[in-house]
């Protein structure tokens, strides 16, 4: 029991990282987690994705999971903005370090908890 909540406790924190590298090992990983993978196999699978360079389509889709935890409570603003800054990002003149500093701010002016523990936004130190 205290494995599989230390193994929850650590996808928590890792799932946007994961999914920011790799949605097929993100996937894998949830197939993984249902049929109740110990701790090892599950770092192993994370250390898998983060080796795997992001292409644009999956930070895409990790900022858009990100930014899911805003769209009820932000302002017209902050939506513009994200808006903006995501047709800036697919067009290449937004670097990937704008759109992760952005959403690390909304999570803190929302004190969104579940992304303040999130490895991406704020990696754990080495």
């Amino acid at each position: 029991m205290k494995e599989r909540r230390e193994t929850e406790r650590l996808w928590a924190r890792e799932k946007y990282r994961v999914m920011y590298h790799s949605q097929q090992h993100y996937d894998r990983l949830r197939e993984a987690l249902k049929r109740d993978a110990g701790i090892a196999e599950v770092k192993g699978l994370i250390e898998d994705a983060i080796a795997i360079p992001p292409t644009k389509g999956s930070m895409m889709n990790a900022f858009d999971h990100i930014w899911g935890y805003f769209t009820k409570g932000c302002t017209n603003a902050e939506r513009d903005r994200y808006a903006n800054m995501k047709q800036e990002f697919k067009a290449g003149n937004l670097p990937k370090e704008e759109m992760l500093d952005h959403l690390k701010s909304l999570a803190v002016l929302h004190q969104q908890k579940y992304l303040l523990d999130s490895t991406l936004l704020f990696p754990a130190p080495n």
